[in-house]
């Protein structure tokens, strides 16, 4: 059974006020005091920002509890210096970001200018073991064209800097001003791939192999794949989905390329215009199918969805949960959803905040 690990990105804020704070360092040093030689929690680009990853899970109900329990411990820690931890893709409110003490941040921040401090974006990353590059390769170049579901599945920004974007995942058009993000073109092998990241290094627009953006990738320090598209998701258990569905969509893109069914062969331009439908309108509008690249009924998608994926699902034995909390993700609709309904019932970005706070731990 391949093994599943998640990524998430958390932002720190002033529990009553709801305004983010860089308090990054603090609440590391904390983590650190109550557990010495701890592994779970990191610093990102700007102090106002919280990364944690969970261990490698072959068993989604493990994967779920331990993201609830490092949710819990973030905000155990954070709570410990007068903040708390919101599983927001964007701030809702007004922020100046902070900067981390960190060298490569500093390269970033001379290098790229204002697109830089417009990053204090959160993102949800999931990385899936493969059995080599080769499988990896092979992987990747099947999952292009359902990542855009992915990302509308996950939308959790709507606001940015106190205004309502007209977008549900406004952090990926904002993720989008590096110059080295996006859907790629088929690789065809591992050795390819590797060329054109060296290629790309090798211009000096980007620092190193891990500036390479790609909506999906080898990971440069674990033997995974790593889909790096959702929001940080507001809901615990649609990050599981997440999760899930990525993991079958890599097991049925490696049996396809075991059998020797090529690879779907999209161009980029469209499965752009997929990303940015997805981005746009979350699961309120329709997306455009894998398949086709026309547009379909959202709920008709998610579906098509279970069904591409669903041996792999079956055979993980996560074919029930994925239907159940597509089901009930369709009827209560995402993060984006959430924050909208949060700010027409309460008038107020703080509260949407507050709220978030709450429900990040729930």
């Amino acid at each position: 059974m391949r093994t599943v690990g998640v990524e998430e990105e958390l932002l720190l804020v002033d529990p009553d006020s709801g305004e983010p704070k860089a308090l990054a360092a603090a609440v590391l040093a904390r983590a650190a005091q109550d557990d010495p030689g701890q592994d779970v929690f990191e610093k990102e680009l700007f102090g106002q920002m919280l990364e944690f990853a969970t261990h490698p899970q072959s068993d989604m109900g493990d994967l779920g509890a331990e993201i609830v329990r490092c949710r819990k411990e973030a905000a155990r820690h954070a709570g410990q210096i007068g903040c708390g931890v919101a599983a927001l893709a964007t701030s809702p409110l007004p922020v100046s970001p902070s900067l981390s003490v960190n060298e490569r941040y500093q390269w970033l921040a001379e290098r790229y200018g204002i697109p830089t401090w417009d990053q204090l974006v959160c993102g949800c990353h999931v990385h899936v073991s493969v059995e080599s590059d080769e499988e990896g390769i092979a992987v990747l170049d099947r999952l292009r064209p359902w990542l855009p579901i992915l990302r509308a599945i996950s939308a959790n920004s709507p606001f940015w800097q106190g205004r309502n974007t007209g977008y549900a995942s406004y952090r990926s058009r904002v993720w989008d001003r590096w110059p080295s993000t996006g859907p790629t073109e088929p690789f065809g092998s591992a050795e390819r791939y590797h060329r054109q990241v060296a290629d790309m290094v090798a211009t000096g627009v980007i620092l190193d192999e891990g500036m390479a953006y790609f909506d999906a990738r080898l990971s440069a320090r674990y033997p995974t794949v790593e889909i790096r598209v959702a929001d940080v998701c507001l809901c615990a258990d649609t990050a599981v989905l997440i999760a899930t569905l990525v993991r079958a969509l890599v097991e049925t893109a490696a049996r396809e390329w075991r059998a020797g069914r090529p690879a779907p062969d999209p161009r980029v331009s469209l499965l752009r215009l997929a990303d940015w439908q997805a981005a746009r309108f979350g699961l309120e509008e329709d997306l455009l199918d894998p398949v086709t690249l026309r547009p379909r009924p959202a709920a008709q998608v998610l579906d098509a969805v279970l069904e591409y994926a669903g041996d792999a699902l079956a055979g993980s034995g996560d074919a029930d949960r994925a239907a159940r909390t597509v089901e009930e993700l369709l009827r209560r609709g995402n993060g984006a959803r959430e924050q909208r309904r949060l700010l027409e019932h309460t008038g107020s970005l703080r509260d949407v905040v507050t709220e978030c706070v709450r429900r990040t731990q729930g």
